[in-house]
């Protein structure tokens, strides 16, 4: 019985005032960081060093030891110090028996070694417990107390026991914990680090090449062509007349490439008759990039919003309507207000705000502290639901601005449709197929599938 209770408390939380001591071998940046987070957090530290001498950079409540010495003082010890200079622990391998190792190290480049500096680590102390983490935590964000940005710690390892302690203790420093599992999870943990950006990479590069193409198109149509053939030069057109064209074709693109996968999705399972069979590789990753596309949809739009605003600004407009209000003086003539032209405008504006509120909705959601916070159904709901919604309003929107403009030979300089037209491909294509996949033709089979129903089950894997 004491024997069971015993455990139970080794995989508890410590909850009392007295914390164990913590060793960590290297005073650098970041082993004198978590020290002094440790310190401040409860924590007896002891450094173990080649120097026992006290240096004004070691926290002052810590004692620095000889490395034996340190280690012998402490069930956990912390190697803050760099692979290469592993060796060193081989002749302690007594002194470190059965005591917890928490390697902390970061490589230069992605899978620099073989084998991951924890399993390195493993092999030279084989008679101790080797556990990953820390190792996405900056000394910079644990001395200035800014967490926010990388409160999560990915721990990893074999022994449970060991584990949960180096756990209890990143909950102790008011961090996150998440269990990866065993020590093979190491390499990929300590590629997490020098991943820059890996899930908005290619929704970064998408985004660039669009908005090249389409301020080049743009430039064409607005400025090059306007200056060859009517002698105008619109060059300050590239400031903000042109920005404010391309915004909302991206922002509005992009919310559609953030719905079309799932289109992709009920396609191919509707046509294999079974959820059991793997999406095409291409498919998975632009399905798990959704998010970021979304956000940087929302980006867009907001820039288009402001542009928007500052146009009343502008000399260019200011010109247009003093000198379309002076003409109408010399030619004593009053232009009566049209009212299909003003519910026109009135309403292209009105489905530009709604359509703007929703994908403002549909960021905030998106964000752990409020996603946290609902259920999966509410979730769903904003992100499908009121999405598809967002999508219509905006998409309706373009139309409104820009639909007299379809069948008029004006609008088709050099042979071109003008931007707002191309804009609408991808979106009008999104909302047609989801319009027929949610027939209850269409709908039932493809619900029956997504519960577990299969076609041919012989061919599910």
């Amino acid at each position: 019985m004491n024997k069971n209770s015993s455990n139970i408390m080794a995989l508890a939380p410590n909850t009392s005032n007295k914390r164990e001591t913590v060793c960590i071998f290297g005073t650098g940046d970041f082993g004198r960081a978590l020290g002094h987070k440790m310190i401040q957090s409860g924590y007896p530290v002891v450094y173990g060093s080649r120097s026992t001498q006290i240096s004004n950079l070691i926290p002052k409540d810590a004692e620095v030891l000889g490395h034996a010495e340190a280690a012998q003082r402490a069930a956990i010890i912390i190697i803050a110090i760099q692979r290469q200079h592993y060796n060193f622990l081989t002749p302690l391998a007594e002194v470190l028996r059965g005591k917890v190792l928490v390697d902390i190290s970061n490589n230069l480049k992605l899978n620099q070694y073989p084998e991951s500096n924890a399993e390195y680590l493993a092999q030279l102390m084989p008679g101790s417990k080797v556990v990953k983490a820390f190792n996405t935590v900056s000394a910079w964000a644990l001395q200035s107390g800014t967490l926010d940005a990388s409160r999560q710690v990915f721990v990893c390892g074999d022994d449970v026991e060991a584990k949960q302690m180096v756990m209890n203790i990143v909950r102790a420093l008011g961090l996150t914990p998440l269990d990866k599992g065993s020590l093979l999870a190491a390499q990929e943990i300590e590629n997490y680090p020098l991943q820059l950006f890996p899930m908005w990479k290619v929704p970064i590069f998408l985004s660039l090449g669009l908005t090249a193409f389409f301020f080049i198109y743009c430039l064409a149509l607005d400025v090059i062509h306007t200056y060859i053939y009517e002698n105008n030069n619109f060059s300050f057109f590239i400031a903000i007349t042109i920005p404010n064209r391309v915004c909302p074709v991206m922002a509005l693109i992009l919310l559609a490439l953030v719905y079309l996968p799932g289109i992709f999705a009920a396609i191919i399972q509707l046509y294999r008759g079974t959820k059991y069979r793997r999406f095409p590789n291409w498919l998975d990753k632009w399905m798990l990039c959704r998010k970021q596309l979304g956000l940087i949809a929302l980006a867009f739009a907001s820039l288009h919003v402001l542009f928007t605003l500052v146009a009343p600004l502008r000399t260019y407009v200011s010109w247009r309507t003093s000198n379309r209000i002076i003409s109408q003086a010399l030619n004593n003539k009053t232009e009566l207000l049209n009212n299909t032209n003003a519910w026109l405008s009135d309403s292209y504006l009105a489905l530009g705000i709604l359509g703007y509120f929703l994908f403002v909705l549909l960021g905030i959601t998106s964000l752990p502290s409020v996603s946290n916070n609902v259920n999966w159904r509410e979730f769903r709901f904003v992100q499908s639901k009121l999405g598809y919604l967002a999508l219509i309003l905006c998409t309706a929107h373009t139309l409104v601005y820009g639909g007299k403009w379809f069948l008029n030979p004006l609008a088709y300089k050099w042979y071109l449709p003008d931007i707002y037209m191309l804009s609408l491909i991808v979106p009008c294509a999104v909302l047609v197929v989801k319009f027929v996949l949610i027939f209850p033709c269409v709908d039932k089979p493809l619900t029956r599938i997504r519960q577990g129903w299969e076609r041919n089950p012989k061919y599910s894997e």
